[in-house]
């Protein structure tokens, strides 16, 4: 008798989707938000049959054009919202007569006879936005959502030359409480991705259909890993992003000051209304000369920052997500975070060191704890950073990510 080979099934290949994506603003050529969106847009329309309501800043570039694979209806963002970009930025006012038109648009098309497998809201990132999607009648995801942190009040004192506008934040709370039409977007999804665990504690009493976590952002590809070293002198310690209050570099300067003089220098690339008080205080403790203020680089500048240094140190004690740890732990950097949002779930035991938060004292000395044990051991230094280099190939690549956002869509789609 003649064994026959026995035929192997083929992998199916994904399901091709009709799929509706909500985003705010998206451009390949933009910054944060608006890229991260085109990120996913163009990556997602690959795969699936994809249409994008999307909006465009008066001085934005738009979106149609850019996506050949996906049909695009965009919205022009009305005169008068308002000049001041952080301030653009935190509220969003254009985004409120985007998701009225993008609600009657929707409306008009299943009328029609269009119809959806699927929708994805993918920006804003923030919590405080409703969606158009809520009672739209096609199962939705939202997210990755994040955002709406309070700082800890010991931090208050330490926190007064912040813009007036960022205080508004505080009605976050209250209205994830009392605005129906953001408890319904969240209440009535078919899935909610948060940007990290804290999320599904900002949500509060809102009953979730299902709730999972993901990074907001990625990377396109793994960079060369950052050489590293064996000094236990001299030890470059990197800090990327605003110099605002919240971000913790006036935590991580007297960090600096607790360790022996010499263990370490501080690269801070970036700028921000806390720059100069930072400043006043590396010369109060007498670490100026140990600590350099660059101000802001072009982005493609910093990985020569990333390529020189020997361990990230980021101690923003209110941050939603943390991008720039993201592509720091590409470079095969170890990380020093503050055991607190997003960060709290990027850097693990694997590829960093977290520190609790309660007040600048504490934390300065945590830091400086957490510092003093890295600038001491080129070891633990080198076994972390090829743990930050395997999570990164693992879960931040876009590829992987788009693929991950797949499994979650046949979840939804099965349920």
């Amino acid at each position: 008798m003649t064994d026959r080979p026995v035929p192997v099934a083929p992998v199916p290949e994904p399901r091709r989707l009709r799929l509706l994506l909500v985003v705010s603003t998206a451009h390949p050529e933009s910054v944060g938000e608006a890229w991260i969106a085109y990120q996913w847009i163009h990556r997602l329309a690959e795969r699936h049959d994809v249409t994008v309501l999307c909006y465009r800043q008066r001085a934005g570039l738009p979106l149609t054009g850019t996506v050949p694979n996906a049909r695009v209806v965009e919205w022009t963002e009305p005169p008068l919202i308002g000049r001041h970009e952080r301030f653009k930025a935190m509220l969003n006012p254009g985004y409120y007569p985007f998701a009225w038109q993008a609600r009657r648009w929707i409306r008009r098309a299943l009328a029609h006879g269009e119809r959806f497998d699927l929708a994805h809201q993918l920006t804003p990132v923030s919590l405080r936005f409703a969606s158009p999607l809520a009672r739209s009648g096609i199962p939705y995801v939202i997210g990755p959502v994040g955002g709406s942190l309070d700082s800890p009040p010991a931090f208050a004192d330490e926190e007064g030359g912040a813009p007036w506008f960022t205080g508004l934040r505080r009605l976050d709370a209250f209205r994830l409480r009392h605005s129906r039409g953001l408890r319904a977007t969240f209440a009535n999804a078919a899935l909610v991705v948060g940007i990290a665990d804290y999320v599904r504690e900002q949500l509060g009493d809102i009953r979730l259909r299902a709730f999972t976590t993901m990074s907001d952002t990625g990377i396109e590809s793994l960079p060369a890993p950052a050489p590293g070293s064996d000094r236990t002198r001299g030890v470059r310690l990197l800090f990327v992003g605003r110099v605002i209050r919240t971000k913790g570099v006036r935590d991580a300067v007297r960090a600096l000051a607790l360790l022996p003089r010499g263990t370490a220098t501080f690269d801070v690339v970036g700028d921000g209304y806390d720059r100069a008080a930072c400043e006043a205080l590396a010369a109060e403790l007498g670490v100026a000369d140990l600590v350099r203020f660059h101000g802001r680089v072009p982005h493609e500048q910093v990985d020569s920052f990333y390529e020189q240094a020997d361990v990230f140190v980021f101690p923003s004690y209110r941050e939603a997500g943390g991008i720039v740890v993201i592509e720091a732990l590409s470079h095969g950097l170890p990380v020093v975070a503050c055991d607190r949002g997003g960060p709290s779930s990027t850097v693990t035991d694997a590829c960093g060191i977290r520190v609790p938060v309660t007040d600048p004292e504490q934390l300065a000395r945590d830091l400086a704890d957490a510092l003093a044990r890295l600038c001491a051991d080129p070891v633990l230094r080198a076994r972390l950073a090829e743990g930050a280099r395997r999570q990164s190939a693992e879960v931040s690549l876009w590829d992987r990510r788009v693929e991950h956002v797949e499994e979650l869509y046949a979840r939804v789609l099965e349920a």
